[in-house]
């Protein structure tokens, strides 16, 4: 089935390739979603290349329940504020009703900290460094699958500190960390920043972020890092005995990423034919496909090409030999280009007469024979070099739609064509920040790190610029 066009019809195309590629589907419960092995794999990628940067830095996995005592959310006021809207709560339980309703997990930073509480004692009970990998319930009124859906999986950290300045320095180790993860891993360029206090986390007092550029020119929130200072340690009271001999509040940061990296993923890189996945994050790196015409054909092709697909497997490629008798060469091969495995690998009778291959990448569809004694290096040269080719793809995408304004005219008229980011002065109001909002759908997408003071005055207002900001729609 043809996909929507990938220029006129982005979120039908999305729709379309996640269903006919075999990444996930809707379930039962409108916004919650099926994921399949194919978009599981990419998620268990994603997963596995966090969970390596976690544990290098010193963290520690666990797990927490899932249902948590609304009284426990309700001591962090604003905390509670921000996510009620999303709750979903269990009521009734062994067929009678609840004396104290349970939330079903939002976040879980108000069963963490109350915990946190009788763990931290002492200055040496810290730093507490842990993560859960685990599901979360936000109850979504417009979902898509991977991208806003009811139920998703994620990674939350949360720690508890001595000091400020250690967890200043943990939010944003933990933000590189998704940064390497998101362009050294799934070849998506980001950007870094931090958010306005509109966009922060509910009882954040700084939320750090990694925004990204989808191929409709619209942002995706790639992973936030938050530091929460003491807010949520005098909520739940986690006290400690310091080095001085006082009682002191301990000092927080929780961080996130989720599975709508796999629809970042998809939305990145894709193109009209379908995905077009880096080779590490590909659940399959290599597909080979036998070529022939009868059965004596088929017989020499398919030996042949199982010995081959075992030799690159031996050389550490993810390789699977599509041996289907069913379906025709071409049929094949744009089903694979749909599914983005990188490289497909033909072999048929006159190849193999040759002692060659024929190889085609998926990113660029360029063609090439390679000798059977060279194909395994070929192979494996590859993956870094579509790995590369995809981020200068997509970061070149990405700066030819980001915009510098200086006025409010050449803000909205960017943000319609050539749409992605636009940057410019801001005065710090909000009253600017939700004028732009409210005319043009786009948000603040992030700050610099550090109050950069724009060239020139505040692109809504026309007064004093404090900062520098960057626009855009966002899923």
């Amino acid at each position: 089935m043809a996909l929507p066009s990938f220029t006129d019809d982005f979120p039908g195309w999305y729709q379309e390739v996640v269903r006919q590629a075999d990444l996930a589907e809707n379930s039962l419960v409108r916004g919650t979603m099926v994921i399949k092995p194919a978009g599981y794999a990419m998620w268990e990628a994603i997963r596995d290349a966090l969970d390596v940067r976690f544990k290098e830095t010193g963290h520690q996995n666990l797990y927490f329940p899932m249902f948590i005592p609304l009284r426990l959310l309700e001591r962090e006021k604003e905390h509670v504020e921000g996510f009620a809207p999303e709750f979903a709560m269990v009521t009734h339980a062994g067929g009678e009703e609840l004396a104290e309703p349970l939330v079903v997990r939002p976040t879980s930073e108000t069963i963490i900290w109350d915990t946190y509480a009788k763990w931290v004692q002492s200055y040496r009970d810290l730093p507490l460094l842990y993560n859960q990998w685990a599901n979360v319930v936000r109850w979504e009124l417009r979902p898509r699958l991977f991208l806003r859906t009811t139920e998703f999986l994620w990674q939350e950290g949360h720690t508890a500190h001595e000091t400020e300045e250690e967890a200043w320095e943990e939010a944003r180790r933990m933000l590189e960390a998704y940064r390497q993860v998101a362009e050294d891993v799934m070849a998506m360029p980001v950007f870094l920043g931090r958010k306005t206090p509109a966009e922060r986390f509910p009882g954040a007092v700084e939320t750090f972020t990694i925004e990204a550029l989808m191929r409709d020119r619209k942002a995706l929130q790639a992973g936030t890092s938050h530091y929460l200072g003491q807010n949520f340690a005098k909520a739940y009271g986690v006290q400690y005995l310091g080095r001085d001999g006082e009682q002191h509040f301990a000092e927080a940061t929780s961080w996130g990423a989720s599975t709508r990296l796999v629809g970042g993923l998809i939305m990145a890189h894709g193109d009209e034919k379908g995905l077009r996945l880096p080779p590490r994050v590909a659940p399959i790196q290599v597909v080979v496909v036998p070529i022939f015409r009868n059965d004596e054909e088929r017989a020499r092709v398919l030996g042949e090409t199982q010995r081959l697909a075992e030799t690159w497997r031996a050389a550490g490629l993810r390789v699977k030999a599509d041996d289907r008798d069913d379906l025709r060469p071409g049929y094949k091969f744009a089903d694979w280009e749909l599914r983005g495995v990188p490289v497909r690998v033909e072999i048929g009778p006159r190849d193999l007469d040759a002692s060659q291959v024929t190889i085609v990448r998926r990113d660029t569809g360029a063609k090439s024979e390679v000798g059977l004694d060279a194909v395994a290096a070929t192979l494996t040269g590859l993956q870094d070099e579509i790995q590369r080719a995809l981020f200068d793809d997509a970061l070149a995408f990405r700066d030819a739609h980001t915009t510098r304004v200086r006025s409010y005219d050449e803000l909205r008229d960017a943000i319609e064509d050539p749409g992605g980011f636009v940057i410019g002065g801001w005065c710090g109001d909000a009253v600017c920040e939700a004028k732009v909002k409210a005319e043009t759908k786009a948000t603040i997408r992030f700050l610099p790190f550090e109050p950069e003071p724009a060239d020139g005055p505040c692109v809504v207002c026309a007064q004093a610029a404090v900062d520098t900001a960057a626009w855009a729609i966002a899923y």
